[in-house]
This record gives structure tokens, sequence and C-alpha cells, in this order.
């Protein structure tokens, strides 16, 4: 049935409820329908990978119900047909429930039954919104719940996003590297406290952040294997209620097939609906790599620092004019935006924890709105890393006059005399060469511990190979 009002046609659906309109032109249906009227929160419909995850949980489930001989083989290729256009990218659009919506995700489950049913009628020749010969519930819901395919298709869009996150960790470790490499024997000032301290280099500074990133790459990838544990077939609180047998191994099966990662059913199908620790310890792991990242950024913009009055021993490439006030400023834009982006994503995971631990009896209702925090958190880190090692890495400069300028100009310089003079003795020489602004290496020469020339070549010995002679130069008096 159709009618016309100031919004265009529309169609009128019934369901247990009574009857509701829908725009004739769409492929969602009743609930769907109700669920934009009744939650017009964020503004966000959601995340497109979730959208293909959830798809593929449906098409998983009909070849397993098809295989178990409880889908008509007719009706299956229907539904099979709707999901593949919809993974092919098409009709994306009709995926419309806000991110904040009715608890468990119950409205998304039922946005997917009625795309995909309509799809597959039209395609057998009936009409939208009339629900035959395929059901959402009993065919395209055929053995599930929202209990089990929302959980499923949270782990399925992250272990999608994962590799993505994977590349922009290990391009910006392998532009960290280069630098590295570059500058290996570029000796500095290294700083403890934000005071001088021991010589050391750009190359030993920028090779432990790319060593950290890919440590941190490293604990992500781990977290593949147990995200792969799924929870379908469980149907209302891990009951297995109205499936058939052999369903949950034929649907995750396939479930591994689209997806070539490692999906398995779950030891316990209740637990995967009680707890969400798995997707917790996703979280923390972004968090975890989130606040080294926001670290290195920090470290970054402070090298920068300038370009008269900071430490400016690296130059970052100029993107975009710093002020609106100050003509000529250029300031750290790439990593003050990382910077946002990390602590935006341990937001995120504060967010994530809090709805974890609101999981409550047989289920977690708060999946929804937990799903979009791990969705954000994650993409968001693949988006700024990548456009910061891209706009911030690849045209790094370093000043290495001004390092050598502040290396030679450090208090921290009298450490290297330790094992020639003793301790005390050579915090004598750090306090003389702070108070009187002289460099180390003019007092060590002037008390006859050392040449100017020995102490240059102890100094870039210890920079450099981070070893010094037991006995110094040999020159002492």
């Amino acid at each position: 049935m159709s009618q016309g009002n100031e919004q265009g046609a529309m169609r009128l659906e019934r369901d247990s409820l009574g009857e509701y309109p829908v725009p004739a032109e769409a492929w969602y249906g009743i609930q769907t329908a109700r669920a934009l009227d009744n939650f017009p929160i964020s503004g966000r419909g959601p995340d497109p990978d979730f959208v293909r995850a959830h798809v593929m949980v449906k098409r998983a489930a009909a070849v397993a119900n098809r295989e178990a001989g409880w889908l008509e083989p007719r009706l299956a290729e229907a539904i099979l047909g709707a999901c593949d256009r919809i993974l092919a990218g098409e009709l994306m659009e009709q995926f419309v429930v806000d991110r904040f919506q009715a608890g468990a995700g119950t409205s998304h489950n039922m946005n997917s039954n009625e795309v995909i049913a309509n799809l597959a009628n039209v395609a057998l020749g009936g009409r939208r919104g009339e629900y035959r010969p395929v059901h959402p519930n009993d065919h395209v819901n055929m053995g599930q719940s929202t209990n089990d395919t929302i959980p499923t298709a949270i782990r399925l869009a992250c272990l999608a996003k994962l590799p993505r996150l994977l590349e922009a960790l290990e391009g910006m470790a392998a532009a960290l590297e280069a630098i590295a490499r570059r500058e290996a024997r570029t000796a500095k000032s290294g700083r403890t406290h934000l005071q001088d301290a021991v010589p050391t280099t750009i190359g030993r500074e920028f090779g432990a952040y790319a060593w950290t990133l890919r440590r941190m790459a490293r604990r992500l990838e781990a977290l593949r294997e147990p995200l792969g544990e799924i929870g379908l077939g469980g149907s209302a609180a891990g009951t297995g209620l109205n499936t058939a047998p052999g369903y949950k191994e034929r649907a995750a099966a396939e479930l591994a097939r689209l997806t070539g990662e490692p999906i398995r059913p779950a030891g316990d199908l209740a637990a995967q609906m009680q707890s969400m620790a798995d997707l917790q310890r996703l979280s923390s792991a972004l968090r975890d790599t989130a606040l080294e990242v926001g670290r290195i950024a920090n470290d970054i913009r402070l090298l920068a620092s300038g370009p008269r009055t900071g430490l400016a021993e690296i130059r970052l490439p100029p993107v975009q004019p710093g002020s609106s006030i100050m003509p000529g400023k250029v300031n750290p834009v790439m990593f003050e935006m990382l910077n946002m982006v990390c602590h935006q994503v341990v937001g995120q995971d504060a967010a994530v924890a809090a709805m974890t631990a609101a999981g409550q009896l047989e289920l977690n209702v708060m999946m929804p709105a937990l799903g979009s925090a791990l969705f954000d958190a994650m993409d968001w880190l693949t988006a700024g890393i990548r456009a910061a090692t891209r706009k911030g890495l690849a045209e790094l400069e370093v000043d290495r006059d001004r390092c050598r300028h502040y290396l030679h100009a450090s208090v921290g310089l009298a450490t290297l005399l330790n094992t020639a003079i003793g301790y005390a003795a050579a915090a004598e020489v750090a306090k003389e060469s702070e108070r009187t602004g002289r460099p180390v290496r003019e007092l060590v020469a002037e008390k006859g511990l050392m040449s100017p020339e020995a102490f240059d070549a102890l100094v870039e010995q210890a920079a450099c190979e981070g070893t010094i002679p037991r006995q110094g130069a040999g020159e002492r008096s």
C-alpha cells in the first residue's frame, strides 16, 4: 500500500505494534523506520565495516541453514544474492540506524534483515514491504538473535580494521627507522628530566621510536586469534535455541572463508554474550598504542620547537601557515593533530571499559555504542598515523649544527669523566661548567685532564657507540 505526503511517497507496513509508514523506495522496512524516528541521537549511521560484517553473518547463516536443510535452496540463493550485492558495495545508504539505538543492537539487526529480505523478494518477483516469500525474521534471521549476530559482527569489523592500523604503524615505524639510519652518527645531547644528560644520537632516539611502534603492532596482531572466537550459534542468551544441528560450525567455517580470519565457535556461547572481555582487551591495546604514539608525537613537537627559542634540532615540513596574527609562523600541526587523536582514543577506551562492566546477566546491551567506540578508535588512530607519517615525517630534516652546538654546551658531558677522575671530581667540573657557562671541553683541557681533540673523540665514541675507555684518553695529569 502506498500513499503520498509532504515527505514523498510512503508505504504502510505492519508489525506487532501496528501499522507504520515507510518511504516507498526504501529497501529497509517498518522496524528500521521506527528506529529512525526513535533514535535521532548522533546523526551518525553505522560503521561501514560493521555493516559489511553483519551482512557476512547473515550470509554465513543462510549457507549453514541451507546445508542443514532448514532453509529452502531457492530462498537461500535469493538471500545470498542480496548479501553479495551489499558486500559488493551496493545499497550501503540503506543502513540508517543511529549508533545510539536499542540495546544490544536489535534495530541494526532488523535493518539488515529487512534490507536483505526486500532485495531477495524483489529478485524472486515479489515487492518491497510485503515479505513474501522471504521474511526478515523467519528466513534472513533464521537460527539467529541480536544477542549473537551483533557481537560477532563487532569482532569481524575489528578484524577488518586491524590490518589497516598495523599497516599505518609499520609505515610510521619505517619512516622513523629511515631517519634513524640516516642520522645514525648525528651526535646530540641526551635529556632526562628535561635536563642535560649523556651524549646520544638522533639515530638512537628515532630508532627507539620505531622499535616501540613495532612492539605495539605485535601486541595488536596477537589479538586476531581471540577476536576470531565467536558466539554465533548461541541464538538467544547463548542457549542455541532454534538453531540447526551443526549450524555454529558451518556458519563459522563460512565466515572464515569470507574473511580469511581464524573464525571458530567459542567454547562457551553464553559467555560470548555476557562478556566483552576480548573487545576490552583490544580497546586496552589501542589505548596503549595511542599512549606511545602520543608520547612520540610530543617528543617530535619538542625537538622541533623554535625555530629560535626552542630546541629546533629537527625541522618539520611546513604544511600550512601557523597563525592568523603572527606572520611567517609555522606550527607542528600534523603532530598536534596526532596528539588530539591519541587523547580521544584514550577517551574511547574509558567508554569501552565502562560499557564492558555494564553487562548484566545473559547479555551486554551496550554493544552498539561499545562497538562504535572501538571502530572510531581504530579508524582515527589509523588515519592520524598515516597523515602524520605522510606530511610530518616524510620530509623531516635534522639540524646537525644545532645538535652539535647543544652537545658541546651540555654539562652532561662531565659524565664522560667518571671513569677517568671519579664521580665527585666530575661533578665539580659539571658545576663549574654550569656556573661559568664554559664548555666541559675547555675545562678538561685547562685542568690537564685531556686535550680538546681527545675529549671530542670521547664524546663521539660515547654518543655513537655508548662506550668510553675505562681510563679516559690517557692524558690525565
